[in-house]
This record gives C-alpha cells, sequence and structure tokens, in this order.
C-alpha cells in the first residue's frame, strides 16, 4: 500500500514579472531557467517547436484567437498549470487526459459544446474553470454542484469507454530443465498481494474508475489471476476476514486447496461487524500434492514485546504495528517425488511462510526488525518440528525442513530487509535501523542466541535466494506515486532450485496504453502476482541405515 496526502497546489503567481537578460549577461554565459511560458497576440495557430518545451510546468495561451489545441500537447508532461480561456476553441483532444500533472486547467469563454471524457482522467486536477462556455446543461449542473469539479470529472472517468479491450499476456521463463537423474520433486508457489477492499478507495488511486475499484468487480479479476496460475501452492496478503470464508476458502476448496489465515493482530480489539473486515494473510496449498502438519501465526507485536528488553524503541516503533505472518508446516507427499521411480522413505516436510510487513516509507527499521523476527519465530517452528518428526536425523536441525517465504516486504531490491535475507545477515549499525537504539534487543534474533559471537552483525540461519533475479521484474507494485519490486518469494537454496518464473508485463505496454497506475480495469490489484517453479531435492536417507550399507557424502 503506498498513498500519500495530496500536496498543496500553489498556483503561479498572477502578477507575473519578467526581467530580460542583458547582451552583456548572455555573453558572460548567464544561464536562464524558465519553467513558465506565456504567448499572446491574437495569436491564431501554435508553432509546432512549443511541443519540444517539455521542461514547461505553466504555459498561459489565453486570450489568443486560437480554434484548436492539437494532439501534441500532451508532450508537455510536466505542465501543472494550462491556460486556454478566451480563445476561439470548439474542441478539446481526446490527449489532454494524459495530461496527469495538472492541477490546474482553464477553459473559460471558449465555444466548447462538448468535452473529451478522457478528461476524467485528470485525477489530480482541482480547479477547472468552464464558465462562459455553450456547454450541455447535464454538464453544466454537476459542474455547478458543490464539489462540482471532481463529480464532473469522476463522472467522465466512470463512464470513459475502456481501451484496449484486453491484457498481453505475461511470458513464462524457464531458467533450467528438471533433474533427469534424481526423482525431485516440483510444484508451483505464486505470491500474490490482492488489495483488500478497505485500502482501494479514490483518495490513493484516483486515476481508477469507481466502478473499477468496487471489490464486486475486482474479486471477479483477483480469482481470475489466481485459478489461471493455478499454483500449488498460493500465498496471499491483504485477504478481508469475511472474503478468505465466503471467497477465497470457498472457491479455492472446490478446485483441491484447504488453506490457513490469520488477521492482523487489530483483529482482536474490534467489534464483530469491524473484524470482517481486517485483512491478513492466507496459504493454500493443493491437498494431493501436500499434507497439513502444523499451522502457526506470528503476531510482530507480541514477539516485539516479548524481546524489548527496555528498549524503548522496541515498544514506541516496532509493538505499535499489528503485522503478522503465518506458517504451514507440509509434508510433500511421497508420489510427487516418485516419477516412475520408488518414492523416498524418509518424510519430507517443507515449511511455507508468508508476511505482509509494515508499509510506511519511514519506519525501514521496522521493516527490518519484523523480518528479523519473522524468520527467529521460523527457526524454532523448523527447530522444534525437526526434533518431533524425528525427520533424517535425532538432533533438531533446522536445516533439514526447506523453507518457502512469500512476502510483501514492503521493501525495494537495496533495502537492509532484502540484504538481511539474501545474505544471511545484517550489520547491526545498518542505516536502516535508523541510528535508533535497538542494539540489546537485536541480538535476541541472532541465529546462535544472545551469547553467540557474530562480529557485530545480526544473522538468520536460512540459506535463502530470492526467486526472482534483480532485473527480472521491473515492479512488483505499480501505482502513480511508486512503483518498484517490493514482492517477494525466498526458498532455501540448500534444499531447492527454480525452474521457471511468471515475467513481467510488458512494460511498454502500460507506457503505450497510458496506464497511470494500478489498479486499471484490466488489472484488479496495485501488485502484479509472482509465480515460480520450484524443484525440491529428495530426503536425504536415514544416516543410521545408510544405503548399501555405505555412508553416502551429502552433496547440497
Amino acid at each position: 500500500l503506498t498513498g500519500m496526502p495530496k500536496e498543496k497546489y500553489d498556483p503561479p503567481d498572477p502578477r507575473r514579472c519578467y526581467t530580460i537578460m542583458s547582451a552583456e549577461e548572455a555573453a558572460n554565459g548567464k544561464k536562464s531557467y524558465w519553467a513558465e511560458l506565456e504567448i499572446s497576440g491574437r495569436v491564431r495557430s501554435l508553432s509546432t517547436s512549443l511541443w519540444t518545451l517539455t521542461h514547461l510546468t505553466a504555459l498561459h495561451i489565453n486570450d489568443n484567437n486560437l480554434t484548436r489545441i492539437p494532439p501534441d500537447i500532451a508532450k508537455l508532461p510536466n505542465l501543472v498549470y494550462l491556460n486556454l480561456s478566451s480563445n476561439k476553441l470548439r474542441s478539446l483532444p481526446a490527449e489532454l487526459g494524459n495530461m496527469v500533472s495538472l492541477r490546474e486547467l482553464l477553459l473559460n469563454n471558449n465555444l466548447l459544446r462538448v468535452l473529451p471524457y478522457e478528461l476524467g482522467r485528470l485525477f489530480q486536477l482541482q480547479t477547472l474553470g468552464l464558465k462562459g462556455n455553450p456547454l450541455s446543461q447535464d454538464i453544466l449542473n454537476l459542474y455547478q454542484e458543490p464539489d462540482g469539479t471532481r463529480k464532473l470529472l469522476n463522472y467522465m472517468l466512470d463512464n470513459l469507454a475502456v481501451h484496449p479491450e484486453q491484457l498481453p499476456q505475461r511470458p513464462w521463463i524457464t531458467l533450467k530443465e528438471r533433474d533427469q537423474m534424481t526423482p525431485t520433486a516440483v510444484f508451483t508457489v505464486m505470491c500474490y498481494n490482492v488489495l483488500c477492499d478497505k485500502y482501494a478507495t479514490r483518495q490513493l488511486y484516483g486515476y481508477c474508475p469507481s466502478w473499477a475499484l468496487n471489490w464486486e468487480y475486482r474479486k471477479k479479476g483477483i480469482m481470475e489471476e489466481i485459478t489461471n496460475c493455478d499454483a500449488d501452492i498460493i500465498s496471499l496478503q491483504e485477504v478481508e476476514t469475511e472474503q478468505y470464508y465466503t471467497l477465497f476458502l470457498e472457491t479455492l476448496k472446490e478446485r483441491g486447496y484447504d488453506g490457513y489465515f490469520c488477521p492482523k493482530s487489530r483483529a482482536k480489539l474490534v467489534s464483530e461487524q469491524e473484524r470482517k473486515h481486517v485483512d491478513g494473510c492466507a496459504v493454500f496449498f493443493k491437498t494431493e500434492k501436500f499434507t497439513l502438519v502444523q499451522k502457526h501465526t506470528v503476531e510482530f507485536n507480541q514477539v516485539a514485546m516479548a524481546n524489548s528488553e527496555g528498549s524503548e524503541v522496541m515498544l514506541n516503533r516496532v509493538m505499535t504495528k499489528d503485522n503478522i505472518g503465518v506458517a504451514v508446516l507440509l509434508e510433500v507427499n511421497k508420489d510427487m517425488f516418485s516419477d516412475g521411480v520408488k518414492p523416498p522413505q524418509e518424510r519430507q516436510l517443507i515449511l511455507v511462510a508468508n508476511a505482509h510487513m509494515h508499509w510506511d516509507p519511514e519506519y525501514s527499521d521496522v521493516k527490518l526488525i519484523q523480518t528479523m523476527m519473522f524468520l527467529s519465530e521460523l527457526k524454532s517452528i523448523a527447530e522444534r518440528a525437526s526434533g518431533s518428526v524425528a525427520t533424517s536425523s535425532p538432533t533438531s536441525d533446522p536445516s533439514s525442513i526447506p523453507i518457502v517465504l512469500c512476502a510483501d516486504l514492503n521493501s525495494l531490491p537495496d533495502s537492509g530487509v532484502v540484504e538481511y535475507l539474501s545474505n544471511g545477515g545484517v550489520a547491526e549499525n545498518h542505516k536502516d535501523f535508523k541510528e535508533l537504539r535497538y542494539n540489546e534487543c537485536l541480538t535476541n534474533f541472532n541465529c546462535n542466541g544472545k551469547n553467540g559471537n557474530s562480529d557485530g552483525s545480526i544473522t538468520h540461519s536460512f540459506q535463502l535466494k530470492s526467486a526472482y533475479d534483480r532485473n527480472l521484474m521491473p515492479y512488483t507494485n505499480y501505482t502513480y506515486d511508486f512503483k518498484g519490486v517490493i514482492d517477494y518469494i525466498f526458498f532455501s537454496k540448500t534444499h531447492m532450485s527454480v525452474l521457471g518464473l511468471l515475467g513481467p508485463l510488458d512494460s511498454q505496454w502500460l507506457i503505450d496504453n497510458n496506464i497511470t497506475g494500478c489498479p486499471h480495469p484490466h488489472i484488479p490489484s496495485d501488485h502484479f502476482s509472482l509465480l515460480a517453479q520450484l524443484e525440491l531435492q529428495p530426503p536425504l536417507p536415514h544416516p543410521l541405515n545408510p544405503l548399501n550399507g555405505l555412508h553416502l557424502p551429502v552433496h547440497r
């Protein structure tokens, strides 16, 4: 979720004063910078060289004799102010709707009878001047209502025909072929933030028509995305409690899945009515391939409280955020390995985890600590499981259970969060901690415990790799204000490898079709889904009953 309050817009100063540079100043190489341009003098047509001035933020071409404005006007993408008043315009180009930076558009005293509905796309427009035009009564009626500009623009956006008709397919990218020598298990994992209804507001997503933000409309596209991917394991974030039971679980049960869900911690504190709309994380898995062994919820505020060690920032910054993670311990059904070969003797367990970290860019410290707390809890879950399920060894070695971690980390690839996950640790004075006093409690999350020596860094015991290479997806979250990779699938590189991935939506298509941001009538969330095909090596034979009496060296 990325949404900022609209910044206050200051219109250009009406008392514009110009200074003309002297020949001497020009000769001395004085630079001039001007972002505003005024053209006046009963001008009838505009020079095409005007459209090369792409740096302009304000253009005053009022009080002229212009009868038309060419579509090329949209080549000035930085215009915030455009004054076309007191001309002889009978129509406007639809391309005006692409100028989404506009805050003020003045069209007073022209000959306009109709307006292109594309103007509805100007979601940042605060002032629209239409006085003194022979416009139709229904347009004027809307415009004259309180907050009329916004109502008129919304009406236009909601009634604007959607082009193009459909989305191009995202490509499947094959990275390597399945191992033919060993009976491996191959399965697909999907990670998807579905944008819950409560956050899908016109305040945050003003560029999306209200009918396409509506949950009844979006849920069809979301379910279609999920069922088309048909993944063996599905991790979803921002699933509203009521929708989990009535829509997601209901639909996916029919398709052979079982699931586990937990809402954010605030669910305990609100009324039953509000509880329905608290969002959380869900994991689904195909029961023909996996059997549920255990399910766990990790409440970050509880873990923060238990490990605060009297740190004030831990209590004030971390404990106050109610994000959660969930994990399911699954047994991989043996026939997934068989592939015509004798299935392995040992049980193969896999820990699937899903989390949604705090969203605010100002809280990089909280995101990093939430991630550390999650991994530290996953380590205990894995240790307890490998101890109790007596897998390949009598010692409880958590690394004997491979892990798949899906998450909306709300963190870019160069963040401390991703460094920590990918490299196995992060320096305790990393800049993302913002020089706040966490040191005492951070060591609690170290993989070798509070007293273990880890020379100034906080480490974890999983060897993780991101399924998507750094440059593969240009973004997983695509809004007007923010475009970047914040969703991830990590896996244990000691046990697994990636065979293939669902690639990105063609970026050029988004640009060519002037897609300001998502959601969009064809794109039901502000996030794109991730889908990876993973290959899991079979469990190693038990060391106490080695194959043919030989102790085989472990090749990982």
